[in-house]
């Protein structure tokens, strides 16, 4: 199979025809072989139904219905899991993103060997308040922090060959660092490709100024993971050893001090008195429990498998 369409959704059922005649027509046009995934994010519209008629039309298209909304990266990750195709495409279910890019995105992948191809939406149609200057900023710190040269990590056109998407686990709010978990994992062609952005057509955009908010705090969570995700050691144990060093010299340099001031008959003030005796103590203290926190974390990541966090209540066509 040469490519796989993974579409996440939520309440889209007014544009789910078009978007699916769209996307037939450029396949049938490059005489691509496709399967067509949309996944139901506990939409309450009458999306999942659009799906059914759809999938029964077209045996291309496969639906996955989740139980309720869990969310852009569970809807992924289930998509991902079955996707077959030797390229893998994912894009919203809004039309804001054009069918129109497949090939020469799925072109970059096959021919040019790139790992990944990350869209930039270099002139959007969005609110600039609202969305635009967030998204500048955002994409900013983004690429501070992973090292990506990428304009917008956020982008839902992206295309990927079908091992990066066997490889990435996206899980909580992480669809936006597709690109940085793809690079942790060994793939390091990565690149961007300017494309089209549309005009919302129908409906509501599904995302607040909150996203911003979250999506920051997810860059520090993914900054660490890049880093220590794996060895929680190396970050926990370390600082803990050096803030238990700290604290056993202060405690052994007071020890010897009123030692000293006791043989030499000097007046010295009592260790409990001492203000560093309280932080040579306290650092002791969180010195071991660091150590203890990058031990349990090691035990955690060794014995723990990875659990998908949705249940999936309905599928068609797989």
């Amino acid at each position: 199979m040469d490519i796989s369409v993974v579409i996440p959704l939520l309440n889209e059922e007014e544009s789910l025809h078009e978007l699916h005649d769209w996307i037939a027509n450029v396949m049938q046009s490059n005489q691509f072989l496709y399967e067509l995934i949309f996944i139901d994010d506990g939409s309450t519209d009458t999306s999942w139904n659009v799906i059914e008629e759809l999938s029964a039309k077209n045996k291309s298209v496969k639906g996955i219905r989740f139980q309720k909304n869990y969310g852009k990266s569970q809807a992924l990750d289930a998509g991902f899991g079955l996707a077959k195709g030797q390229v893998v495409i994912t894009m919203d279910a809004d039309l804001q993103d054009s069918p129109d890019e497949i090939p020469e995105l799925y072109k970059l992948i096959t021919e040019e060997n790139f790992d990944l191809i990350s869209g930039w939406k270099r002139k959007r149609y969005d609110n600039v308040i609202t969305k635009n200057i967030p998204s500048k900023l955002f994409n900013w710190a983004a690429r501070k922090t992973s090292g990506l040269k990428l304009h917008d990590f956020n982008c839902g056109l992206k295309a990927y060959k079908n091992e990066v998407v066997k490889a990435v686990k996206v899980s909580g709010e992480m669809h936006r660092y597709i690109p940085v978990l793809a690079k942790n994992e060994g793939f390091n062609r990565i690149d961007e490709k300017v494309v089209q952005h549309q005009a919302r057509k129908y409906g509501v955009t599904k995302f607040g100024m909150d996203r911003f908010v979250n999506g920051f705090l997810d860059l520090i969570t993914i900054s660490f993971l890049s880093k220590f995700g794996k060895r929680p050691m190396h970050f926990f144990g370390l600082w803990g050893t050096l803030m238990f060093i700290f604290g056993f010299l202060s405690a052994f340099f007071i020890g010897v001090m009123k030692i000293y001031h006791l043989t030499v008959g000097v007046k010295a003030i009592l260790v409990t008195s001492n203000p560093w005796f309280y932080i040579a103590l306290t650092s002791m203290i969180l010195g071991t429990l660091m150590f203890l926190a990058g031990f349990l974390g090691e035990l955690i990541i060794k014995s723990n498998p990875q659990q998908k966090h949705y249940k999936i209540k309905e599928q068609l066509n797989f």
